[in-house]
Order: structure tokens, then sequence, then C-alpha cells
């Protein structure tokens, strides 16, 4: 980690020092602000770089660009933003200019009042101590670090705190609430006591946040390679229920003739933390957090069974476009891969417990399609008990499972197969328009097939149809 007050021989790419010459032309002080200059003390790579300038960020910025070829400059005059985009030592790099600012907010909105400030009224209005350090680029100062909060204090004792009062900072902007829980997931962070308990102080003020911009912040706790933690500290503030209660409906065990159930809150944690050690897919990881999404309303106490759970994974698959519709996740592909994770979850569960059949898996292989391997990864990542024994004993039987599968698929290639018989065929054959005979038909060819009564073989399958369009009275056409 850097220590030295001094950054100049950090500030290595060329961007720097074009930017040095341009604000000393025009006499504006310039600083690189934020996160960047959070991550280089970290040694972590960041490709965005913000500056902020005791003037006109837009005509800084614009004078930038022309002295960078190949760059593309764009600026947002309402806003008195700029960016550019360029390349630099082999590096692509988003740049931002603003002008210095200070803010003041209205209590039913999180966008400022914003009026022309100082480099200290620019660090005032930061999030957190760690995003507020700057670093200057004019002349005899160039490099040198402005740190009033003690942000690398904070770096080094690995802690999230707010600037200024956290209650002030957090009813004015309460995005800051979750951006504070997501660094402290991302960056493995604690968060200071006063900053934690002012979030829960504050927590009926995020309704004046879009839920695009919370699930912008959830994305990259999902997203972190230990989500769980994140997902803890939503609901520990009470966050968390302001956009899934759903996930908190889970929180809590209940004990009926001394038995009980496990708390379905924190094994999805579990199951959350555990996928994300084997895949960076998001929608994979949203699988992980939605696959028991229904154990609360299909909780029952069942007398001589105790607590039982049917149907969780339909109802699941059922609740899910709501979910993503509520949250703002796309309604297409992804939603409806998360969907059939959710419904299928439990099946090689099923198949690990029972006598591996031919007819099961290739059933199961049909249904999952191309999404097979994700739905055993989720299925590993579901085993969470605490006996070592049980949890080795179900990897393996998985793998056994994962091995017959890829028998099948050799023999009888069932992934995304079609019957080889279609519909359009049967309907030609017997003169049928659409219809419920159809339907009849071409079902009792794919189940025969997936049980293994009949071969994947357009003869065999043919001779098949006459068959059972002769129980149902139909008479081939003459041609």
């Amino acid at each position: 980690m850097e220590t030295e007050k001094n950054f100049r021989d950090l500030l290595q790419n060329p961007v720097f020092e074009i930017i040095r010459k341009v604000a000393d032309k025009q006499g504006v002080e310039v600083y690189v602000i934020g996160g960047w200059v959070r991550d280089l003390i970290m040694n972590r790579p960041n490709v965005d770089i913000d500056f902020t300038v005791n003037g006109s960020g837009i005509e800084l910025a614009k004078e930038v660009a022309n002295c960078i070829k190949g760059s593309h400059f764009s600026f947002f005059k309402n806003f008195g933003t700029a960016m550019i985009a360029c390349n630099m030592n082999g590096q692509e790099l988003q740049l931002e200019f603003v002008g210095m600012r200070k803010e003041s907010y209205r209590s039913d909105s999180r966008k400022p009042i914003v009026e022309d400030g100082t480099i200290e009224d620019d660090q005032n209005r930061r999030d957190f101590t760690i995003n507020a350090m700057a670093i200057s680029l004019n002349g005899k100062s160039y490099g040198e670090l402005l740190d009033p909060f003690n942000g690398r204090h904070d770096i080094v004792n690995k802690i999230i705190r707010t600037p200024l009062d956290p209650d002030i900072t957090f009813s004015d902007d309460p995005l800051r609430m979750i951006r504070a829980i997501r660094f402290s997931t991302q960056l493995d962070f604690t968060i200071e006591t006063e900053t934690l308990e002012s979030i829960s102080r504050q927590k009926h003020r995020l309704p004046i946040v879009s839920q695009e911009r919370i699930t912008e912040e959830l994305n990259k706790i999902m997203l972190s390679k230990a989500p769980g933690k994140g997902l803890f500290l939503l609901e520990k503030t009470g966050l968390l229920k302001y956009f899934l209660p759903e996930l908190v409906a889970l929180k809590g065990v209940e004990i009926i003739d001394n038995k009980g159930h496990k708390d379905n809150f924190y094994h999805t944690l579990q199951v959350v933390d555990n996928i994300a050690k084997m895949t960076d897919n998001l929608w994979l990881r949203y699988a992980a957090l939605f696959h028991d999404i229904a154990k609360a309303p299909t909780k029952k106490f069942v007398e001589g069974q105790g607590w039982t759970f049917h149907g969780h994974e339909f109802l699941g698959a059922k609740m899910i476009p709501g979910m993503f519709k509520k949250l703002r996740l796309p309604l297409h592909d992804p939603m409806k891969y998360v969907q059939k994770l959710v419904q299928l979850h439990l099946r090689p569960i099923a198949l690990v417990e029972d006598i591996v059949t031919d007819s099961a898996v290739r059933r199961l292989l049909f249904d999952a399609g191309d999404d097979i391997d994700d739905l055993m990864t989720l299925c590993h990542a579901d085993i969470t008990s605490k006996n070592e024994q049980k949890v080795q004993r179900f990897h393996r039987n998985f793998e056994l499972v994962k091995q017959k599968m890829v028998e099948i698929e050799e023999q009888d290639r069932v992934r995304n197969w079609q019957p080889p018989v279609t519909g359009e065929l049967i309907m030609e054959t017997f003169g049928l328009a659409p219809s419920r005979e159809v339907g009849i038909i071409k079902n009792a060819i794919r189940e025969a097939i997936l049980d293994g009564n009949l071969k994947n073989d357009f003869n065999e399958a043919y001779q098949f149809m006459l068959e059972k369009g002769e129980e149902l009275g139909l008479k081939p056409v003459l041609e």
C-alpha cells in the first residue's frame, strides 16, 4: 500500500501531464479525486478517473481532448460535466471532469441543489472518507495528496465511514447507505459503528431512490467475492425489506413439537457465497439467491413429518417474473434462465437420493438443455450442512449423477433434443388441424423416448405415431 504523501512518481500515465499543462495554461486548479485515488493507494486497477476543477470542467476537458489523438469527447451542459474516452499507454480510460461544487438537498429528492464551490466543499460532499481524497495536478503541488478526513488511515484499518455526520450524509442521499454496504462487501471493510447505526436510523429515506440505482448497487454486491456479507448487512440495517421483502421472509426458525427447520435466509446467504466461489455468472448467482424464495409461503407443519415446503420450486419459479420486474432486471433471457434453474433445482437432488434411472436422467437433460451444467453447479452450492461427511457424500453422489448424464447424452443425445416426429407431420399424416389429438400423439412419442421404451429414431417414432393414431380412431390420409 502506498504511504507517501506525494504521488508524483505514481502519476505515470501521460494523461496526467497533459491535464497539468492545460490546467496551468487556463489558470485553473484541477485535482484527480475519488475512487481512482482510493484504488491507487490500494494498488487496485481502475480505468475510470474523476477530475474536479475550480472552473469549467467542460472547457478544461475540451482542450484536453484536443491534445489526445483519437479521443472521444462528450459533455452534459445541464450537469456541467464532460467525458473523454481515450487510449493512453495501451489503457482504455474513461475520464470525467466536473467543476468543484457544494450541494444542498430537499427532503423529497436525492438530486442536490448545486452551487460553485472550493476543493474543500467538493471533498465535504463525498460519500465516504476513502472516496474523498484528492491529488493535485497543478504546478508545484503536482502529486500532493489532500486527505482532510484521514481516508488513508481508514484504508489501512479497513473502515467505511462518512466524512461528515452520517445522518445528514444518508438523509441527503439515501443511496449512499447501500453504497456503504457495497463497498464494505467489495473491499471486505468494516462499516464504522456510528455509520452503521445511522443506516438503520435513516433506512426510511430509501424509497426516494429509484429502483434502477438500488439494483445497480445490488448487482455489484452480487458480483463481489462474498455477496453474503452485503446481503446480511442489508437485512441487519433494515434496507432489504424495502426491495426484497420475499428474502427477508425466509429469516427465522419456527419450532413445533420440538421440531424446527433451518433458517432459510442464512442458508440462502451460504448458498450464494458457495456459488460465488464457483462462477462469476451474475444470473447463476441470482438463481442461488432465489432458489428457495418460496419456502416462506409454502412452509407447513405436518404431524408425523415435521416441516415441509412442498412445491416451493414451482411457486418460486412463478414468483421470478414479478421479482425481476420489481427489481428492474431484464425480463427476457436472464429472467427465463433464473426461472428454469429455480424450478429444476431439486431434480438432481432427487436423483442423488433415489436410484438413478436412465429415464430420470434423460428427462432432466431434456428439461435443462444447455443449462444442465449450471444447474449442477447450483446443486453443489446448495449443500450447506454442518455435517462434513454428509456434504462430501452429496458432492460425490452429484459427480456420479454427472457421469451418468455424460453416458446418456453420448448414447441418446437428448440435450436440447426435439422428437423426430413433428406436430406438422402428425397433422399432415392424419389430415388434422391443430387439435388436442395432435398434442396427445406428440406427447406420447416424447414420453416413450424419454422413458426408453422407444428409440430416438424416425422410422420407429413414425410407426409409433400410426399406432397412437389408431388408438384415437384416426386413419392416415391416403395420397
